[in-house]
């Protein structure tokens, strides 16, 4: 029987029952939410100048405009995992992009930078709700030997939007900043709508209904410590007291935290997957991978539209080469590692990445533009190696019971590499100069032909350019680790997966 024709609760029994024209219908759906995020990131970045200078705020507002959204959606992801486990993973992805797109909406209209965070807050909570469910909807349509062509082509896209994301930004802010956010309105609207009546439940619920309230709560304080003190400590002093508060903050909850996840009976971390060593070591080298190349586009864009004095479309123009790459090898990768695996492909990706993030400590304000175009490059080649074989293996090991915790704990990692990413950078770069010029730089509004001595700032690029490149050189090591090729469909435990009867 069609598809179609069944009830929205019939399941299939595995991915490869899964009819060929669905799992392209999920794979399309979910990459438009997967687009809309990436488009989004893009095109923020692009408009923070003019955002700063038109809310007249400051650099602890334009930290919480940009690691806002990421910092929610990381602290959730997990608990949306659970809920997608627990409701359905296509009414949560549905219901992710409609609370995108009303945040969304929200933003476009806030008049204060406090009500534009505020708005960024909201969006995370969507954006946790799609970032929890769109990789497991993936997993569970597609049979495990495409599932890393699915994965690729979802990576293809997440690259096609971070190239495209700086120039339509800068399009879009010459228009006024507030379009960046009204452009998700109409396509987050359209998304939610088709996801709402065309995604199918693949996998049954469980039905289960705690949270893990305590587990939360732990892992937002240490985090959100972590990225203050990392961010601020720059600015205000290392030794500040609330900057030592932080990191003390975050070194008493991670344990607390751990320690937590491993007493309650539903953890919001399911620790019982580390001890599938892929999956613990897939998701250590993601968090890496975010450590050391998620702070390159924030910090380019500053040094192009403050330092270089170029207009936000200029900028946009100039920074697609970094996606070029992952837009280019993402889905080659991916079918390379439904045949060879992910180990060799993920490693050989970072070391790429500390290539071309070494390359950009040449950097300087009279560096000729082919000499930064190659070196961006260099990382969108390592990312488009990197991702998809990653995303593959780690979420190709996880039982069709759990993709929702799998695909949650994948996310909370990568974002969470993101905030510190930003954070560091931040930090990183207000230790080397005056704030109040480092600010003229960020918004545009000084450069250098205007008799500031961009040197310090330069030289803070390049630290920060060169710790990354080392995160990623220990992250392919980490990869390394990673042990062979395997998936969930070919462990010998196969008979205690959970069996979804056929429809009738």
């Amino acid at each position: 029987m069609s598809l179609r024709t069944r009830s929205r609760s019939a399941q299939p029994r595995t991915a490869a029952d899964v009819p060929a024209n669905y799992r392209w219908l999920v794979l399309g759906i979910t990459s438009l939410g997967a687009l809309l995020s990436a488009l989004n990131s893009g095109t923020l970045v692009i408009a923070l100048p003019d955002i700063l200078r038109d809310l007249h705020t400051d650099l602890f507002a334009l930290l919480w405009i940009v690691v806002g959204y990421t910092l929610v959606a990381t602290v959730l992801v997990l608990n949306a995992g659970r809920l997608a486990d627990m409701v359905g993973r296509a009414r949560t992805f549905a219901a992710g992009l409609a609370v995108f797109t009303v945040a969304s909406l929200f933003c476009a209209v806030a008049p204060t930078a406090e009500l534009l965070v505020a708005g960024r807050v909201v969006q995370g909570a969507g954006g946790a709700l799609i970032m929890a469910t769109s990789t497991a909807l993936v997993t569970d349509a597609f049979p495990r030997q495409e599932l890393g062509r699915a994965l690729g082509i979802n990576a293809m896209v997440v690259g096609a939007g971070l190239m495209l994301g700086p120039i339509l930004g800068g399009f879009l802010t010459g228009l006024g900043w507030r379009t960046v956010f009204w452009f998700n309105v109409p396509f987050g609207a359209v998304g939610a709508i088709l996801a709402a009546l065309l995604l199918r439940e693949l996998s049954a619920p469980t039905g289960r209904k705690s949270f893990d309230l305590v587990g939360s709560a732990l892992y937002l304080i240490g985090l959100l410590g972590l990225m203050i003190s990392l961010a601020f400590g720059g600015l205000y002093g290392w030794t500040t007291a609330w900057v030592l508060g932080g990191f003390v903050a975050f070194a008493v909850a991670l344990p607390a935290f751990l320690w937590v996840e491993s007493h309650v009976d539903a953890p919001l971390l399911d620790l019982s997957l580390f001890r599938i060593r892929l999956f613990a070591m897939g998701n250590l080298t993601s968090l890496l991978n975010g450590i050391a190349r998620n702070g390159v586009l924030f910090l380019l864009v500053f040094y192009l539209q403050g330092a270089k004095g170029d207009d936000p479309v200029t900028a946009g123009l100039l920074l697609a080469p970094l996606a070029v790459g992952l837009l280019v090898l993402s889905p080659i990768s991916g079918a390379l590692a439904d045949r060879f695996g992910s180990r060799l492909l993920a490693t050989a990706g970072m070391v790429v990445t500390a290539v071309g993030l070494f390359g950009l400590t040449t950097l300087t304000v009279d560096t000729p533009y082919a000499v930064l175009a190659f070196w961006q490059l260099v990382i969108g080649a390592g990312s488009g190696l990197f991702a998809s074989p990653n995303a593959s293996a780690v979420m190709g090991v996880v039982p069709p019971q759990q993709r929702g915790a799998g695909a949650g704990t994948r996310m909370m990692l990568t974002n969470s590499g993101f905030v510190i990413s930003i954070a560091l950078s931040i930090g990183l770069v207000t230790s080397a100069m005056d704030p109040k010029v480092l600010l003229s730089i960020f918004s545009g509004t000084q450069v250098g032909a205007e008799g500031i001595n961009l040197d310090p700032f330069i030289e803070a690029l390049h630290i920060a350019f060169f710790a990354g490149g080392v995160v990623s050189l220990i992250g392919a090591g980490v990869s390394l680790l990673r042990g062979p090729h395997q998936s969930w469909d070919e462990e010998p435990a196969t008979s205690e997966r959970t069996r979804i009867s056929p429809a009738a």
